[in-house]
């Protein structure tokens, strides 16, 4: 894996007013099992639980291997510059054919797709992974490899995190969302630190072979599951203009806009941690293949702690949103500046916990307010705005370390957090000015 309905939700419910004191049943004190429960719902489904094994399985292998295909490029270029293209190769496909990979997704059937799509992304592993161990690699297969995966995930994104909504339902889809996010990041707890020892004890092509074998799993629990308990939305028919007409949908909704807009400056500055960390580690406090794998297993142990929070509370809307890119902004601000590298992994925990929690809080809010025939169309415009401005912003944050020092690089994605924090709010407050259905639901959801 690369990095997921009826009417518009898009603010939490507001609380029932409190029982008077003589109320003959107050309510009772939430339980340690009482938030299990509600933090890990979703997993009550079969179909998601055998989907999330495989994924977990395949995820802790992805995460190797963009670790050991970042310290691959490095070694083979001690560029920067050229660490940021194989990232904009990898992730261009997203921008330019990702709405349409949505367009795709509304059409088709999305376990079938999947199964095609997730045993693609396999055999690209296995194939970088034989090139690295027989050492003939070369840079500019690295770069026509990261091409390929990158055309696959552009299909692949829009169509798994739709799926996840035919897996669950609407009632679980936000904890769905939500658990998948912190799978995510356990796996980035896990597989750059791994990778970083496999790379220092048997090199970096067993990273890549490690991953390919892990698709087994992922395409086994979707050739497993029960079709007959899956709610799939009825397929888009073909039709001319269905991406403009998507587009269309997504401008005239805030709900969907904003978040979109918000998304789009952190994807471009801040989510360039492929560029940004292997330079700040090796080039900052001179360390090697095992620091950048625990630097990276820090941020994400944050975020799988983030993530269990967020699945508990089960917050969507765009204060919340808010709440989490000021949160992104000031931490990877810390981690940029602090002086030894003990500490700079200490902040980085709070940066998976603030960067998982604006990702799951953003597409929970897109999922629940899409029309179920536009939902795929909005992931993918999701996905173009989180992956698809890596092209941009990749080869951005390794020519501004080039310029400057490696610092700079997460302190421009710091400051691009805050700014989408600032631009949000001032967007829904102008939206909820204009008056209107939509604009009452987005003031309760700033109030």
């Amino acid at each position: 894996m690369s990095t997921v309905n009826a009417g518009p939700v898009t603010a939490p419910i507001p609380p029932n007013p409190p029982n008077p004191p003589n109320h003959p049943n107050p309510p009772k004190p939430p339980t340690p099992q009482n938030v299990r429960q509600r933090t890990f719902s979703s997993l009550k489904v079969p179909n998601y639980r055998l989907f999330m094994t495989g994924q977990s399985i395949s995820l802790v292998g992805t995460w190797m291997q963009m670790t050991a295909q970042s310290w691959l490029v490095l070694t083979l270029t001690h560029s920067s510059t050229a660490l940021g293209l194989v990232v904009a190769l990898q992730t261009l496909p997203v921008l330019l054919f990702g709405p349409y990979g949505g367009v795709v997704a509304d059409r088709a059937d999305k376990q079938r797709l999947m199964i095609i799509l997730q045993t693609a992304m396999g055999i690209q592993a296995l194939v970088l992974g034989l090139l690295t161990v027989f050492g003939v690699v070369s840079f500019w297969e690295v770069c026509a490899l990261a091409v390929v995966l990158g055309m696959n995930n552009a299909f692949e994104n829009a169509t798994r995190q739709s799926f996840v909504r035919e897996m669950v339902g609407r009632d679980e889809l936000r904890n769905a969302i939500t658990l998948n996010s912190v799978m995510v990041n356990a796996a980035r707890a896990v597989g750059p630190a791994v990778g970083g020892v496999l790379i220092a004890v048997v090199g970096i092509g067993i990273c890549f072979l490690f991953n390919a074998a892990s698709f087994v799993a992922v395409v086994a629990s979707l050739v497993r599951m029960d079709r007959s308990a899956l709610q799939p939305s009825p397929p888009t028919p073909r039709a001319r203009g269905q991406l403009r007409e998507g587009l269309r949908y997504a401008a005239a909704t805030p709900t969907i806009a904003i978040p979109l807009a918000m998304m789009g400056l952190v994807g471009l500055l801040a989510y360039e941690f492929q560029v940004s960390l292997p330079v700040f580690v090796e080039r900052t406090f001179h360390g090697g293949s095992v620091a950048f794998g625990f630097m990276t297993s820090a941020m994400g142990v944050g975020a799988v702690v983030g993530g269990l929070f967020t699945a508990a509370r089960g917050r969507t809307g765009l204060r919340p949103m808010v709440i989490a890119s000021t949160g992104f902004g000031v931490s990877m601000l810390a981690a940029a500046y602090a002086p030894v590298f003990a500490l700079s992994c200490a902040v980085m925990l709070l940066v998976g916990w603030a960067s998982v929690s604006f990702i799951a809080i953003g597409n929970s809010t897109i999922q629940l307010t899409s029309d179920p025939e536009k939902r795929g169309r909005m992931i993918a415009l999701w996905q173009v705005a989180f992956q698809g401005t890596t092209p941009i912003g990749g080869p951005l944050v390794g020519w501004v370390i080039a310029l400057s020092d490696p610092r700079s690089g997460l302190a421009v994605g710091g400051v691009s957090c805050l700014v989408a924090a600032a631009g949000g709010l001032v967007l829904a407050r102008r939206v909820v000015a204009r008056g209107g259905r939509t604009e009452t639901e987005l003031a309760a959801d700033l109030a």
